[in-house]
């Protein structure tokens, strides 16, 4: 079993109903309820925008349609209900937002068990009757290759559901607290991304300095450049990027046009030193849903069946 930390496939859900949830507003502070009228319309433009940009990349993207009923205003966020690992391990996750549970949808579980190599799953999911969420690679960012869990705690991100993540998948935990606004960052990937060889971080929303020492030291011994960002540039989604692959071997670092338009030039050096940048406009999918570009795609490090 080879671990990587990037992938070249990923799972996209593209959305039939996306809007302003306002079960998940009351605590992220990125959501802006806005009077635009063609939410769905634009929002399915941006998506079908970033899938040929994914394509045009040699990236492969499996999009899923939400179904045509569908009343879930998130569901282009797939990342925070499930995640893949390359042991063949599925993991379930607890959702703090009740329509937000309607998203894990049997048919997407079915058509990766058909489709790839999926030897155990993982089911967080019975801690939502104790009112304990963890949500997916949203609440923790994960190095995969040094096996460490990156955590900022919140009402979304529980340490005892993470302990039990950890123990299960065989990571070590390094926990934290991050604020924006004076309030919890609800999502610890808006603040933090980790790739290969460097990570991109807001160390200011870290206000605790041995925790801050604790998240650096772990950095630092797995040789991770640092490359920081302001909490302004936090603000615009440039915490929320993943680093992928393309069928090349090649890899990118994938980001909002927003983010990518929020770094300085220095910033942007660092990263074209280990890979190019792969940027998309999704800005009525980040104000309505307070989520970027990383958190529309979902991993998938499994083993492709035979034909």
């Amino acid at each position: 079993m080879t671990i990587t930390q990037s992938t070249n496939t990923l799972l996209l859900v593209r959305p039939t109903n996306f809007g302003f949830n306002t079960q998940t507003a009351v605590n992220n502070s990125f959501q802006t309820k806005t009077e635009d009228s063609d939410l769905q319309k634009h929002a399915l433009k941006e998506f079908d925008k970033l899938i040929e940009t994914l394509i045009a990349a040699k990236v492969n993207p499996i999009v899923v349609n939400d179904e045509p009923q569908s009343k879930l205003p998130d569901s282009v966020f797939p990342n925070n209900w499930f995640s893949t690992h390359s042991d063949g391990s599925l993991c379930l996750y607890p959702m703090f937002a009740e329509n937000r549970r309607l998203e894990r949808k049997d048919s997407i579980i079915n058509m990766l068990k058909d489709n790839f190599k999926v030897k155990n799953i993982f089911d967080f999911t019975h801690y939502e009757q104790q009112n304990k969420f963890l949500e997916g690679t949203g609440s923790i960012v994960l190095d995969r290759i040094n096996r460490i869990a990156y955590a900022c705690l919140s009402p979304r991100t529980d340490e005892k559901i993470l302990d039990d993540f950890c123990e299960k998948l065989q990571f070590k935990k390094c926990c934290f607290r991050a604020l924006f606004d004076n309030k919890e960052i609800y999502h610890t990937n808006v603040m933090l991304s980790v790739a290969d060889k460097y990570s991109i971080i807001c160390t200011k929303s870290i206000t605790d300095s041995n925790e801050l020492n604790n998240v650096v030291e772990n950095l630092f011994t797995t040789d991770k450049e640092i490359i920081e960002i302001s909490i302004e540039q936090m603000q615009h989604f440039a915490g929320n990027m993943l680093q992928i692959s393309n069928s090349d071997g090649e890899k990118f670092l994938a980001m909002s046009y927003q983010a990518y338009k929020s770094l300085n030039a220095g910033q942007i050096r660092k990263i074209e030193r280990y890979n190019n940048i792969l940027h998309s406009d999704i800005k009525t999918i980040e104000t309505a849903g307070g989520g970027s570009l990383r958190c529309m795609m979902a991993e998938i490090f499994f083993e492709k069946k035979s034909e």
